[in-house]
């Protein structure tokens, strides 16, 4: 984002081992504007030791507005064989209800792209709802739905019959 463009108040940082309880929050809030509460199984242990552990699966940021948390990003990185090179994808991006429409899912999003451009991913990558009025948001940017393509998913329960047939 243009220093011209930086909302006075707004900080992005890191999230740290001790933010898990504040990602478990997030992640609920997110789960639960999505109508996907039903599926969280993630705990405390679970994100400390994916996000903070010998190996890091994910990286979080926050968004705080005056000191408060107002969103939350989660992103990993991915590869694609076509590009020869690592992307980023973006798992969630989500604000809180009560700080929407104040710029700070411009302001994540666009922390997302300078850490792909400073990285030097071969693309950013992410999944939106169809319903999800953010799709405008994200095309305004010049993202678009990837034709021809949809996104599969197997959970971990169906892992022990996939490999018996």
């Amino acid at each position: 984002m243009p220093e011209s463009e930086k909302k006075p108040g707004l900080n992005i940082r890191t999230a740290v081992k001790e933010d898990v309880p504040l990602i478990l929050e997030f992640v609920k809030g997110i789960a639960e504007f999505e109508n996907l509460s039903h599926l969280v199984t993630a705990t405390e242990e679970t994100l400390k030791e994916s996000m903070f552990g010998e190996k890091r699966y994910a990286e979080v940021f926050f968004a705080e507005l005056d000191g408060v948390p107002a969103g939350f990003t989660v992103f990993f990185h991915n590869f694609s064989t076509f590009v020869g090179k690592q992307g980023l994808y973006i798992e969630d991006i989500f604000v809180k209800p009560e700080f929407r429409g104040r710029g700070i899912g411009k302001a994540m999003f666009l922390h997302c792209v300078k850490l792909a451009k400073e990285r030097n991913c071969g693309r950013m990558e992410w999944a939106v709802l169809d319903w999800n009025p953010a799709r405008e948001f994200y095309e305004y940017f010049g993202a678009g739905a990837v034709d021809g393509w949809h996104i599969y998913r197997m959970g971990a329960d169906k892992f022990e019959s996939a490999l018996e047939k």
